[in-house]
C-alpha cells in the first residue's frame, strides 16, 4: 500500500476549479454513463435520495459512501473525498478569516 506524503502545508492544486463533488458525480460519471439516482442507488446501495443531495449540494459524500462509489466507478476512495475535503474548507474559511497562527 501507498502512502501519500502529505506535511503541514499540503494542498490541492489551486489552479484546478472548484466543484461540488456531487457536480463530479452527475458530470463525469452519472451524465456519461446514462444513469439515474435509483439506478446507482441500487448499484452501490446508496439511498437515492442521498445520492440526490449529493447532486444537490445538500449532503456531503461521506468515506462510507465514497468506498462505494469508488467499487462502481473504479476509482479510490480518496478521489471522491478529496474534492469534498478542499470543498468543505473552501466555504469554511470566510468563517475563520480573522483567526491568527499560534506561531509567529
Amino acid at each position: 500500500m501507498e502512502l501519500i506524503q502529505l506535511t503541514p502545508h499540503s494542498e490541492v492544486d489551486p489552479s484546478q476549479p472548484l466543484r461540488a463533488p456531487g457536480d463530479i458525480l452527475l458530470h463525469a460519471y452519472l451524465i456519461p454513463h446514462a444513469l439515474n439516482p435509483a439506478q446507482l442507488a441500487r448499484r452501490t446501495g446508496i439511498p437515492a435520495d442521498h445520492i440526490k443531495a449529493f447532486i444537490a449540494d445538500t449532503h456531503p459524500i461521506t468515506p462510507k459512501t465514497a468506498l462505494r462509489l469508488s467499487l462502481i466507478f473504479d476509482t479510490t476512495a480518496f478521489y471522491w473525498l478529496a474534492p469534498q475535503a478542499r470543498y468543505d474548507l473552501e466555504r469554511a474559511k470566510p468563517a475563520i478569516r480573522a483567526y491568527r497562527p499560534l506561531v509567529d
